[in-house]
């Protein structure tokens, strides 16, 4: 009975994004209260302002669901460049090990061939003397 690959990759791909969503949602939390002062920072400092930068309150509810937003943005772009970073470095090293198979292999028939030569040589060798014998038996035979 044949049985195909186990997708081992694509469970661990289900299984970190699993574990990121408590991860995403503590994260969220953490950034209500940091979302509005860096936007307005990040705006005012865009705009060529100097100093201190003074922001009109956001309401909690919305903070939380920009922070969210972009949080969870933050979450699935690295969990996806580490499945990337992840399937880069898996491919290069079955492309690293197929090569290495074929030089091997291709070292193997080189030396393969080499005693081939080798053999070749011996018995073109060996049918030298066999023909110079026979030639002096035909000539002793003829005498």
């Amino acid at each position: 009975m044949v049985v195909g690959a186990f997708p081992i990759g694509k469970l661990l791909y289900l299984g970190v994004k699993q574990i990121s969503r408590p991860i995403s949602h503590q994260v969220k939390r953490a950034a209500k209260n940091t979302y509005n002062w860096l936007q307005m920072l990040t705006k005012m400092r865009t705009m060529g302002a100097k100093g201190k930068i003074e922001a009109p309150r956001m309401t909690e509810e919305t903070a939380v669901e920009l922070g969210a937003e972009l949080l969870g943005e933050f979450v699935v772009y690295g969990i996806a460049s580490a499945s990337l970073l992840y399937e880069y470095v898996r491919s290069s090293r079955r492309e690293q090990q197929r090569q290495e198979s074929q030089e091997d292999d291709m070292q193997n028939l080189t030396n393969r061939v080499k005693q081939l030569e080798l053999k070749l040589d011996a018995k073109s060798v060996e049918l030298r003397e066999l023909n110079e014998r026979l030639l002096e038996r035909n000539s002793q035979i003829k005498k």
